[in-house]
C-alpha cells in the first residue's frame, strides 16, 4: 500500500488522465499539497513523457518529478468497458485533469453531460494549447509555440541575434501553475454554493503564457512600443545584466530599486554615480544603460566571484553567481531549507528532487514517492473500487488497463 498523502488538500480526490507536462504538472502541485491523485495512462507505453530524456537505465526521470505523489493505473479509455470502468473511479473523484485536443473526450463518449451524471460536482481542468474554443481549438499544441505566440520568444535572446528559445518548456509549467490555481478558485466556489455543478475550466497554454507577460500588452496598447531581445540586459531597471568577474566567472545582479543602487554604488566605490544626472533615477538610467553597464562592468571585472560576493553581502546588493544544477546542490541555503529532498522510487531505490513549494505552518505537503512504474497500482485502485482479483486479471488480458 502507499503512503496516505499529507498536506492541506488532504481528501481531495483527483483523477488525472492528461499527458506530458502541463496538466500532470497542475495534478502534481496538488498531489504535494496533499491530494489523492490517480494518474491514469493508457496501456503499453503510456504517457508520452515517459520516452522523453533523460533516463537512468530505461527508467524516464523527467516522468518521475512530474508524477510524484500520484499512484499509476492504465485504462483505455476508447473502450466500452475501458469507460465504464472511468465511470467508476469519475465517480469519486473530486477533480478531473485532461489534456487532450478538444472533442477528443467527446468523441470517446466522455463528456460533460456524462462526467456530470455521474459526479455533479466534479471539477474538470482541461488544459490545451489554445483553448476550447476559437480558430486555432484544433491545433496540436507544444511549449515552443506557446511561447513563440504569446510574445515570449521575442523578448528572449541577444540584442542583436534570433529569438531563443529557454532551455525548458517554461510554458508548460505556466500552465500548469494556472490550472491548479483555477482548481483551487472552483473548488471554493462549490464549498459556497453546494447546489451548484462542478465548473469546468478552460485552461490555455498560450494564455497562460501571455498573462505572465504583464506589461508586454498595456506598453504596446498605450504607447504603441513593440518590445524585442536586449540580452540579459533588464529593459525595465538598470542596472541589471549578467557580468564577468577578474576570475572568469558570472555574476547576475539587480538593482532595481534606488535604495539598492546606492549599495550598489557605495560596494564598487563608485559613489560618484549616485549623484550623476544621467543615472540619479532609474528612468534615467534605463536611457543611458550603455555608459551605466560600461562602468559597473568595468569595476566587477577587477574582483574576483568571492570578492564581489562578500562586498555584495556587506552591502546588501542583490547578486547571484550563475548557478548550474551541481552548485544548486552545495547551497547552503538550499540545504538548510531541504529545497532538495531524497524520496523512495519503485526502480532506482531513491532518488533527489524538489521539495514542496511553497511551505505551509500547520499542514506541510510531502513528497511521498517517485511517479510510478506503468499500471503500479491497478490490483489496488481498481480493488479498492470493489473488483476482484479475476476481474482485474480479465481486464489486463482483454487490454483494457
Amino acid at each position: 500500500m502507499t503512503e496516505a498523502p499529507a498536506g492541506p488538500l488532504q481528501g481531495l480526490k483527483i483523477v488525472d488522465i492528461s499527458t506530458v507536462v502541463a496538466g500532470p504538472f497542475a495534478a502534481g502541485l496538488l498531489g504535494d499539497y496533499g491530494a489523492d491523485v490517480v494518474k491514469v495512462e493508457m496501456p503499453g507505453a503510456g504517457d508520452s513523457l515517459r520516452a522523453l530524456a533523460p533516463h537512468k537505465g530505461g527508467a524516464p526521470l523527467w516522468w518521475k518529478v512530474t508524477n510524484r505523489n500520484k499512484k499509476g493505473v492504465t485504462l483505455d479509455l476508447r473502450q466500452a468497458e475501458g469507460r465504464q470502468l472511468f465511470g467508476k473511479l469519475i465517480a469519486g473523484a473530486d477533480v478531473l485533469v485532461e489534456n487532450f485536443r478538444p472533442g477528443t473526450l467527446d468523441r470517446w463518449g466522455i463528456t460533460r453531460a456524462w462526467l456530470h451524471g455521474i459526479s455533479p460536482h466534479l471539477t474538470i481542468l482541461r488544459v490545451s494549447g489554445f483553448g476550447q474554443d476559437g480558430p486555432y481549438r484544433d491545433r496540436p499544441g507544444f511549449a515552443r509555440i506557446f511561447e513563440s505566440m504569446s510574445g515570449f520568444t521575442q523578448i528572449c535572446g541577444e540584442e542583436d541575434g534570433r529569438p531563443l528559445h529557454l532551455g525548458y518548456p517554461i510554458s508548460d509549467a505556466i500552465a500548469g501553475l494556472f490550472g491548479a490555481l483555477g482548481v483551487l478558485a472552483a473548488l471554493h466556489d462549490l464549498v459556497r454554493h453546494r447546489e451548484r455543478r462542478g465548473q469546468e475550466i478552460d485552461c490555455s497554454a498560450t494564455e497562460a503564457m501571455l498573462r505572465t507577460l504583464e506589461f508586454l500588452a498595456i506598453e504596446y496598447d498605450q504607447l504603441g512600443v513593440v518590445r524585442t531581445r536586449s540580452g540579459n540586459r533588464s529593459q525595465y531597471a538598470a542596472p541589471g545584466n549578467v557580468y564577468r568577474t577578474q576570475d572568469g566567472k558570472w555574476a547576475s545582479i539587480a538593482a532595481s530599486t534606488q535604495s539598492i543602487f546606492v549599495r550598489l554604488c557605495r560596494a564598487l566605490a563608485l559613489d560618484a554615480l549616485i549623484e550623476d544626472e544621467r543615472f540619479a533615477t532609474n528612468p534615467a538610467r534605463v536611457k543611458n544603460f550603455r555608459a551605466l553597464d560600461d562602468i559597473i562592468g568595468g569595476a566587477i571585472a577587477r574582483l574576483s566571484l568571492d570578492e564581489l560576493r562578500r562586498t555584495f553581502a556587506e552591502h546588501e546588493v542583490g547578486f547571484s553567481p550563475i548557478y548550474d544544477i551541481a552548485d544548486v546542490f552545495d547551497d547552503p541555503q538550499i540545504a538548510a531549507r531541504d529545497a532538495i529532498v531524497r524520496v523512495p522510487d519503485a526502480e532506482l531505490g531513491s532518488v533527489r528532487m524538489q521539495g514542496v513549494v511553497p511551505r505551509f505552518s500547520e499542514t506541510p505537503g510531502r513528497v511521498h514517492h517517485a511517479g510510478p512504474t506503468i499500471g503500479q497500482h491497478n490490483d489496488e485502485v481498481y480493488g479498492a473500487l470493489g473488483l476482484s482479483a479475476t476481474e482485474i486479471a480479465g481486464l489486463r488480458a482483454r487490454k483494457v488497463i
